[in-house]
């Protein structure tokens, strides 16, 4: 697997190996040692799956308050989409920044998100899957989010969303504590 650092520290991209032949291919996706090799949590309590039925679904932008924060390790292993990770950290140099990429089951990449980070994806293609192996079990209440267009973050999506729950469409600005509103 290749681990390149993105502009968030602690968001790494991970490329796995694939090894074709006329079956397919073969790609190891998740190695305990590796990943620690690399200083990345290993802690997996719970692994979800999301189907997208539709092009343009939007999922996020999710997050765990303390102390229930959480590590994500997100592929699209059926479909594509584009992922995203915002730094919520106060004390981060990039507070309220992003980084996006395309996951797909063409590209297998695999997305990292660390604690205090919130997470979403927007499906690019129909009937996509994404997979997440989560360092944290889910808590309800210490659930929380921001929007997808939330000004502060200024996600540039590679298109609108067509599909979108309420909770997603009605998350508050996000506003750090110490940034002046106006």
């Amino acid at each position: 697997m290749r681990f390149q650092e993105t502009n968030i520290a602690g968001v790494v991209l991970i490329t796995p190996e694939r090894f074709e032949d006329e079956r397919g291919f073969f790609s190891e996706t998740w190695a305990l040692d590796e990943f620690e090799e690399h200083g990345l949590q290993t802690r997996v309590v719970q692994r979800n799956l999301s189907y997208n039925r539709h092009v343009g679904t939007l999922r996020g932008m999710h997050f765990q308050q303390a102390p229930y924060q959480e590590i994500k390790v997100v592929s699209c292993p059926v479909g594509a989409v584009f992922d995203v990770a915002v730094d919520l950290r106060a004390d981060s140099p990039t507070l309220g920044q992003w980084f996006g990429t395309e996951l797909s089951q063409a590209n297998g990449a695999i997305l990292y998100v660390p604690e205090g980070c919130a997470h979403g994806y927007l499906s690019l293609v129909a009937d996509s899957r994404v997979e997440y192996l989560i360092s944290e079990f889910y808590h309800p209440e210490a659930a929380g989010g921001l929007r997808w267009d939330d000004p502060f973050c200024n996600i540039h999506w590679p298109a609108e969303p067509r599909a979108l729950n309420a909770r997603d469409r009605t998350w508050p600005d996000f506003i750090p504590d110490g940034v002046p509103t106006h």
